[in-house]
């Protein structure tokens, strides 16, 4: 045979790059099923039951177009649990000339099969061309700097990719982002829009009861999965979203709700980052209906800021930094992650709501991520990888490349502030308003400190008391510092003292 092709659960694209030119009739396809993968960080069993179930049904279609998939499910009892094993199993087996692989997504895996490559001459990694924005790209535009920023990389990729741009060069609307009006709190009653079901069929319930069986352990509901595992599922969730939440999508992209889970949020991340929609096409389809007058261009710039800027900036930075980005810990933050953030049982409403979700739906949106769960962990003081893992272990969306500068750098500040300007965090305030969630909460969120005072309040102040040092020279953070300066100094010691309270009770073990 001329080549094996490698095709990872991530890669489920039918123009990827590794399989350009390939022939039916002398080329074959192997797609692996790794324990391993599913268990280097306790994944969300949603998440394993969507890569699975994707991946079986991209090999039918592969079949249905002529080619020799080999594929090995996860209870072969010959499976190795391991890509690289399969894939030397599938060399031994077949001696093909060239084993051709579109780079992994993650650095373990890449680092992984570069060295394969040193045992296997034949063994050849294709660049992932599924992005905006190539590493070696990115690379360029960011040497000599010394911090980089989403928005000046963010107006490069609009004048390169033409989106959102005038014939004369210029920003649509004269602005390149119309973020400000893109704040708004859900206003109490507003309808929000119904989501498409996608029950699951018999493929993707064979695998829901392989992930149980296999993976009961992992933490995260199974059952009420409903997600599309299909190019044509995927494109229906797509155009459903065009029809009935894009246009208010950028108002509302902020907001948060009780028992509110979508939102005006599209749900399309996983499909991207699997290969089921193509990022080009979505951002070229919110531009059409901008022109045709569908959405109003907040929504429109919001919504391609979000693929053509944050998800490709983040991915640049990782291939840009990684391996050592990882170990980055600018505030040495040494906590340990608090159980509840397992089991959603806190007396917070907010992390109630967001954790809870995520553990029934491996879903939460971007601003539940950074300014509830994310903004408690900063807060809180957790080790970068802690927080990491749990992000990367319990969202259908979080893969490495994506995850871990956003978990890092934008939710922890833990790279000293290359990725982002300043630390995102606030008090209970900003989750006052921008969702109902502390109405009927325990805790009070006009109170500061005392037993019934909203825990964000206290360790908010803590926060920026003990990182003074590192924060107080931040432009971006000299109106916090002024109030700081201004507040008597009995109410600085008060907050002080009651942050850690607070974290003493966290290091105990204990629920706040």
């Amino acid at each position: 045979m001329r080549n094996l092709i490698l095709l990872l659960g991530d890669q489920l694209d039918p123009a990827i790059s590794s399989l350009a030119g390939a022939d039916p009739a002398r080329d074959r396809i192997l797609m692996v099923e790794a324990e391993e993968e599913g268990r280097y960080v306790p994944h969300h069993p949603q998440k394993i039951v969507f890569i699975l179930s994707a991946m079986r049904h991209c090999a039918e279609g592969l079949r249905g177009r002529g080619f020799n998939v080999d594929y090995i499910k996860l209870d072969d009892p010959a499976n190795s649990g391991s890509l690289d094993g399969e894939l030397a199993r599938a060399r031994s087996r077949l001696q093909p000339e060239r084993i051709l692989l579109t780079e992994p997504g993650e650095w373990r895996l890449l680092d992984r099969f570069r060295q394969r490559q040193a045992d296997w001459p034949e063994l050849t990694l294709l660049p992932d061309e599924r992005f905006f924005c190539s590493a070696e790209w990115f690379a360029n535009w960011a040497a000599g700097r010394k911090q980089l920023r989403m928005e000046f990389f963010y107006r490069e990729m609009r004048r390169r990719s033409g989106l959102l741009m005038t014939p004369e060069g210029q920003p649509e609307g004269g602005s390149w982002n119309f973020d400000q009006d893109n704040r708004k709190a859900l206003p109490a009653g507003h309808p929000v829009p119904a989501q498409p079901h996608f029950p699951m069929d018999a493929i993707t319930c064979e695998v829901a009861a392989l992930v149980a069986a296999r993976f009961a352990d992992h933490y995260g509901q199974l059952e009420g999965f409903d997600y599309p595992v299909t190019h044509a599922d995927a494109e229906a969730l797509w155009q459903r979203f065009r029809q009935q939440g894009l246009a208010r999508f950028g108002d509302y992209q902020d907001a948060m709700a009780v028992d509110q889970r979508w939102l005006f949020h599209a749900r399309i991340a996983a499909a991207l980052n699997i290969g089921l929609l193509d990022p080009r096409r979505v951002c070229l389809d919110v531009q059409a209906d901008w022109q045709a007058g569908l959405i109003p261009l907040n929504a429109a710039e919001g919504f391609i800021r979000q693929i053509l800027g944050w998800r490709e900036y983040v991915r640049g930075i990782y291939w840009l930094l990684m391996p050592e980005y990882a170990e980055r810990n600018a505030f040495g933050n040494q906590r340990d992650l608090p159980a509840f953030y397992w089991t959603g049982k806190t007396r917070m409403r907010c992390m109630q709501q967001a954790i809870g979700q995520t553990l029934e739906h491996a879903y939460a949106h971007h601003i539940q991520r950074l300014m509830v769960t994310g903004n408690f962990a900063l807060l809180a003081g957790i080790e970068p990888k802690q927080i990491c893992d749990w992000y990367l272990a319990v969202y259908m969306d979080a893969f490495d490349w994506v995850e871990l500068p956003n978990t890092l750098g934008m939710v922890m500040h833990a790279d000293g502030g290359y990725l982002g300007s300043k630390p995102y965090c606030s008090s209970g305030q900003y989750i006052k308003r921008m969702s109902d969630y502390c109405g009927g909460c325990s805790y009070k969120v006009s109170e500061q400190t005392g037993a019934r005072a909203c825990p964000f309040n206290a360790l908010y102040w803590h926060f920026v008391m003990r990182h003074r040092e590192q924060l107080g020279s931040n432009p971006r953070m000299a109106m916090v510092y002024r109030n700081l300066q201004r507040m008597p100094e009995a109410k600085q010691q008060a907050l002080w003292q009651w942050g850690e309270h607070l974290l003493e009770r966290l290091d105990a073990g204990e629920m706040l």
